[in-house]
């Protein structure tokens, strides 16, 4: 089977990282651009060749009972991507300076952070009446921290005065996917928003204004036209 990389829309680069790679356990990074000027398709290749990222599955699992890493590459337009698994690879000794770990620096790419973090979701023993949290690794997608301070600002600066329905149609415009650590940012957002304008006196937003579900894409098939949104 032919080994795909290349995502065609921003949601796809961070559906295909966040569902796909991450959950998986590829937590050690490196990522970069490919220059102006230069051909994308010549960098994968190079670095896929290098690296040795086009192996079966079976492969990838022998090498993981093996002990040894696997790596897996992704490229969105000019961003590239080369995550792994725990293990000895030649990506660890060439890459070591830039190698980083997306459970203590998370990933900053197209308006996003993505990071993987033991969770606090409680668990009840078997006739045991104590939850206690289960530890397991989980990926988190949030709004950038420089994009939602953007979003901040852009909001309750000069719109969070706009009428209802005007501002419900630009809250609408937010082009991030709801993922649940995103829909917690976007409700405190509008919750500052309606605690401006309860003082001043004006109607409050719904929170209906925002998507709960997100759209998944096909990663790597064509986007049609004027359905990608693009993140800030």
């Amino acid at each position: 089977m032919q080994y795909r990389y290349e995502a065609t829309s921003e949601k796809g680069f961070v559906q295909q990282l966040a569902t796909n790679i991450l959950t998986h356990g590829y937590y050690f990074y490196v990522q970069g651009y490919v220059p102006e000027g230069k051909d994308p398709r010549e960098i994968d290749k190079k670095l896929m060749t290098k690296y040795g990222v086009e192996i079966s599955r079976s492969q990838r699992a022998r090498r993981k009972l093996s002990g040894l890493a696997n790596v897996h590459y992704l490229r969105f337009e000019r961003r590239w991507i080369l995550l792994a698994t725990h293990g000895d690879h030649l990506f660890k000794v060439e890459e070591a300076k830039n190698i980083r770990d997306v459970r203590e620096h998370p990933i900053q790419a197209v308006g996003y952070s993505q990071w993987v973090k033991r969770g606090n979701f409680l668990k009840r023993g078997s006739g045991d009446d104590v939850a206690t949290p289960d530890g397991k690794y989980r990926v988190r997608v949030l709004i950038s921290r420089e994009a939602y301070r953007d979003l901040r600002a852009y909001f309750l600066a000069e719109r969070w005065n706009w009428s209802v329905e005007r501002l419900s149609a630009e809250l609408r415009l937010i082009p991030y996917e709801p993922y649940a650590p995103v829909r917690k940012q976007l409700l405190k957002l509008l919750f500052l928003i309606n605690q401006k304008r309860r003082t001043a006196g004006y109607n409050r937003v719904p929170a209906d204004v925002f998507r709960y579900r997100r759209d998944i894409v096909k990663v790597f098939e064509p986007v049609e036209e004027g359905t990608q949104r693009q993140a800030a």
